[in-house]
């Protein structure tokens, strides 16, 4: 039986230092560390529904806005 969840994408800003330059990236992350790629934030929205198989183990994130 899946289950459905609301989800929202947070932003997260990430610095590294190398070689004595520092570098700033950004990432957009969800709830059970799963990582969204920019562009999908970019042209859906932050706002998802995630619907967790557990007999089959798929993980299946959906749109919200895709869905309307």
């Amino acid at each position: 039986m899946p289950r459905v969840r609301d989800a929202y994408a947070r932003k997260i800003t990430g610095r590294k230092n190398v070689k004595g330059k520092s570098y700033t990236y950004e990432y957009y992350t969800m709830p059970l560390n799963l990582y969204l790629p920019k562009s999908m934030v970019e042209r859906f929205g932050t706002s998802y529904e995630i619907t967790i198989n557990e007999d089959t183990g798929e993980i299946l994130i959906k749109s919200k806005k895709a869905k309307m």
